[in-house]
C-alpha cells in the first residue's frame, strides 16, 4: 500500500517539475500555480507514504537506500516549500522538482519491500538521529543548487551577457541571502544528528566515535561547515567564496551518505 502511494506522490512530483519547466518559458502565473499545488499535493501524499510505511514497518522507515533516498527527497520538498512562502522564488522549482523526481526514480531501484529490522537499530535514537541528519542534508542540499545558480549568474554577469531565462531566477543577493538561511538552519540540524549518532553508537556499540568511515566523513563534513560559518561571521564571507564551500561542503555529504554505503561499506551501510 505505501508503495502505490509512493508512486502517486512521484507523479505529482513529476507533473510539478513538468509544470515548473513550462513556466520557466512562459513565466504564466496559471502555470506556476498548478506547479506550486500539484508540489503540496505531492509532498502531503509522500507524508502519507511515509507514515503507511511507518505503521507497517513498525519503525521509522529510513533504515535502507530506498527509504533514505525516499525520505530525503521528502525533506527537500518541505524545505524548498519553507523557502517558496519565505522568498517567493517559484523559478527554482523547475531546478529543485526535476531534482526530487530523480531521487524518488532513483529509489525504485532498490527493493522496496519492508524487512525486519537488525537488532542495532532497534533504538529510540534511530528516528532522533536520522530525522536530524537528513534535514541537515536536505537543506544542504537546496543551498548546493543554489550556490550552482549564484556562480553561474555572476560570471554571466561579470562577462556582461546573460544565460538562458536569467532574468526568470533570483537576484545574486538573494541566492547569497538563501545561502545563508540554509547555513543557519542546515548546520544545528546537521550537529545534532552528529551528536545524537554518537550518543547512539556509545549504546549500541560501546563507543561513541570508533572513526568508521561514515563517522570521519560526517567529521569532515561538519568541519567544512564550520569553517564556512566561522568565515561568514568573523570575516564577513559573501557571494562566491560562500557559493563554493556550500558546494564542497554537500559533496562531502554526498560521499557520506552515499559513496560510504556504495563504495566502502561499514557499521552504517544500508545496503
Amino acid at each position: 500500500m505505501n508503495v502505490f502511494i509512493f508512486y502517486s506522490a512521484l507523479f505529482c512530483y513529476l507533473l510539478s517539475a513538468l509544470s515548473y519547466l513550462v513556466y520557466l518559458i512562459y513565466n504564466k502565473k496559471t502555470i506556476e500555480r498548478t506547479g506550486h499545488y500539484t508540489l503540496l499535493a505531492a509532498f502531503f501524499i509522500h507524508l502519507v507514504s511515509i507514515i503507511f510505511r511507518y505503521l507497517q514497518a513498525g519503525h521509522t522507515p529510513i533504515t535502507n537506500m530506498f527509504e533514505s533516498l525516499s525520505f530525503f527527497a521528502f525533506c527537500i520538498a518541505g524545505f524548498f516549500l519553507y523557502l517558496k512562502t519565505t522568498y517567493r522564488i517559484n523559478s527554482l522549482g523547475c531546478i529543485v522538482l526535476p531534482f526530487i523526481s530523480i531521487l524518488l526514480i532513483w529509489a525504485l531501484v532498490y527493493p522496496t519491500d519492508v524487512k525486519p529490522l537488525s537488532p542495532v537499530l532497534r533504538s529510540y535514537w534511530l528516528p532522533i538521529h536520522t530525522i536530524f541528519s537528513f534535514l541537515g542534508n536536505a537543506i544542504f542540499f537546496v543551498s548546493f543548487l543554489v550556490s550552482i545558480l549564484y556562480i553561474i549568474a555572476e560570471r554571466e554577469i561579470k562577462k556582461k551577457k546573460s544565460f538562458l531565462f536569467s532574468a526568470r531566477f533570483p537576484s545574486l543577493e538573494t541566492l547569497d541571502s538563501i545561502n545563508y538561511r540554509c547555513m543557519s538552519y542546515g548546520f544545528p540540524f546537521l550537529t545534532v544528528g552528529i551528536i545524537t549518532g554518537s550518543i547512539w553508537a556509545g549504546f549500541a556499540w560501546g563507543s561513541y566515535w570508533s572513526w568508521d568511515p561514515k563517522e570521519t566523513w560526517s567529521l569532515i563534513t561538519w568541519i567544512v561547515y564550520a569553517i564556512l560559518i566561522h568565515n561568514r561571521l568573523a570575516i564577513g564571507w559573501r557571494g562566491r567564496k560562500t557559493a563554493y564551500l556550500m558546494i564542497a561542503g554537500f559533496i562531502s555529504i554526498l560521499f557520506t551518505f552515499l559513496g560510504v554505503n556504495l563504495l566502502i561499506g561499514g557499521l552504517h551501510s544500508y545496503m
